[in-house]
């Protein structure tokens, strides 16, 4: 069987199932596991990732606007060597190929390839997606098992956390324009000993103006820009000391923002979500346990190396 991943966390789900050698082809985004980077690639993007996030959110407006594709497939693999199999996602057009972008693809190379399709919008359903996929592609129970284990490890990560004091938390993983986390984001933070009540959990991520989130008086603000690694989310922030107020938020005045890594823990809805959960309640209750997180995992927004702590339990 060839399969085709079209979604980085869809990737990651299959080399978790046991699936790596079927897997023909991926995304330009497929990085993890560090095999993966070793696969085809069969998509490309139209959209310059270097640019700020401004220009980044203007291309992407513009180019929906005049209806243009974001991302492009590789027409002549797919005619020449055409997949079983097509793993892919429906949720949201910006972040990854969805079906709309491939299906004329597909017509015009006569390919009657199998579809899965993903569309996760709690952190239940993402974890759900394993098992959609192990159906799909035989491996009921190495989806089972890995689903067990997600859910193990979240249920560890709310025992810890029970009964210390929940901090209001305000993430934002678009910083211009502003759009606060959506969908699984809430429940991370809420599991990880914290509140987050600008977007409910399940809705999709959208500009929120900033006197609406100034009045949430955050605790804590982390900034997990989605594509985005710690470094980068550093640099990009610098268009938060524009906004009026910012430094006189108590986040700010105590130094508790910090930029994680959008790209590998928050913005993909698969199995190395829990990983961020982990790695939230590391940062919102770090009284809890005292050894350091992996060097570089996480940023104080000054760009200062974070001492965060790690729970020995979930390694």
């Amino acid at each position: 069987m060839k399969i085709w991943s079209l979604l980085p966390s869809a990737t990651e789900i299959l080399f978790a199932l046991g699936l790596a050698d079927e897997v023909t082809g991926v995304t330009h985004e497929c990085d993890y596991p560090p095999t993966a980077a070793s696969k085809p690639r069969v998509t490309v993007s139209y959209i310059d990732s270097s640019l700020s996030s401004r220009e980044i959110d203007e291309q992407v407006a513009s180019r929906l606007k005049e209806g243009h594709q974001l991302y492009g497939i590789d027409r002549e693999r797919l005619l020449a060597d055409p997949p079983d199999v097509i793993v892919t996602q429906d949720l949201c057009p910006v972040c990854a190929v969805s079906p709309s972008d491939f299906a004329g693809y597909l017509e015009e190379a006569g390919c009657k390839t199998r579809l899965v399709t993903l569309n996760p919008n709690t952190l239940n359903d993402v974890i759900e997606s394993v098992a959609v996929v192990g159906e799909a592609l035989g491996r009921r129970t190495e989806a089972a098992l890995l689903m067990s284990s997600l859910r193990s490890r979240l249920d560890a990560v709310r025992e810890a956390v029970e009964g210390a004091p929940p901090k209001p938390v305000l993430t934002l993983e678009w910083l211009d324009p502003l759009m606060p986390g959506g969908h699984w984001i809430p429940e991370m933070i809420r599991i990880a000993g914290g509140e987050s009540g600008v977007i409910a959990a399940g809705e999709p991520s959208r500009k929120v103006p900033w006197e609406e989130l100034r009045r949430e008086e955050p605790d804590v603000i982390i900034l997990m820009p989605c594509g985005f690694s710690p470094e980068r989310a550093d640099r990009e922030a610098s268009v938060l000391w524009q906004l009026d107020g910012w430094s006189e938020l108590a986040a700010v005045r105590a130094a508790a923002v910090y930029c994680v890594d959008g790209n590998q823990r928050y913005s993909r809805p698969g199995p190395r979500l829990v990983d961020g959960a982990e790695e939230l309640a590391r940062i919102l209750h770090p009284e809890l346990r005292t050894e350091p997180a992996a060097e570089g995992a996480v940023r104080k927004l000054t760009s200062a190396q974070n001492g965060v702590p790690s729970f020995a339990a979930y390694r």
